[in-house]
């Protein structure tokens, strides 16, 4: 069994506790469909996570724009925690991030952070004829950090949500499991007061993490994409 997880967004609170579920759970592997960066201060923590455990990921959109200094083009909140990240990342953690890939195939699973069309920033809704255009028959990616489950005619497609930022209401950290066969998801409480507390000793104002508490967006929006 392999852990699937995605979209941490510098939330090392969370993250810690999604690895030690995976590991009670005795996953042999973990892959990571990116967005280890962004919005949250605990990016190197997040990062020498991943790193020393080996885990296997792609390159998400906030990844993006950390390892190449580009700023997001919707959302003012996303930069400004770009910015504060940007100088605080190690080098060898930038580094990691510049050398991401886009997409890969491990253990016979398609993976990308946004979707096929566009690795990084397309906000996939599962289809048949989609998936038909595509090679393979087991897909994940992230980004839209809702979970979703979606079986077609010889495909399988899985979302594992977020594990630092979920935005569907429920502010328990996302993942997925894979079995060879079958996709599992899966929800986790963990400690938000300490994410929070954390946020605000790096100088952010609790707009920027109150919405942890309510499994947000920062300023408050549910999202329901994708619908599966």
């Amino acid at each position: 069994m392999i852990g699937i997880i995605s979209d941490v967004h510098g939330n090392y609170s969370a993250l810690r506790a999604v690895l030690a579920k995976l590991d009670a759970l005795g996953v042999s592997r973990i892959i990571c469909l990116g967005d280890t960066a962004g919005y949250y201060c605990q990016v190197n923590q997040c990062c020498d996570a991943l790193r020393e455990r080996q885990v296997f990921s792609v390159m998400g959109n906030h990844d993006w724009y950390l390892a190449r200094g580009e700023r997001c083009p919707r959302s003012n909140s996303a930069n400004r925690c770009l910015d504060y990240q940007a100088q605080v990342i190690t080098a060898q953690n930038l580094a990691w991030l510049e050398g991401l890939d886009l997409q890969a195939k491990q253990l016979g699973i398609s993976l990308v952070h946004g979707g096929w069309a566009d690795p990084l920033d397309e906000y996939l809704q599962p289809s048949q004829a989609y998936f038909d255009a595509l090679p393979g028959s087991v897909f994940v990616s992230g980004h839209t950090h809702v979970q979703c489950l979606w079986q077609g005619r010889g495909k399988v497609y899985c979302n594992p949500g977020s594990v630092g930022q979920p935005r569907d209401g429920d502010p328990r950290a996302g993942f997925a499991t894979w079995d060879g066969q079958a996709f599992e998801l899966h929800r986790l409480e963990y400690d938000i007061g300490e994410i929070q507390r954390a946020m605000a000793a790096a100088g952010f104002t609790s707009y920027f993490y109150e919405n942890l508490e309510q499994g947000t967006q920062i300023g408050g929006r549910i999202s329901t994409s994708p619908v599966c």
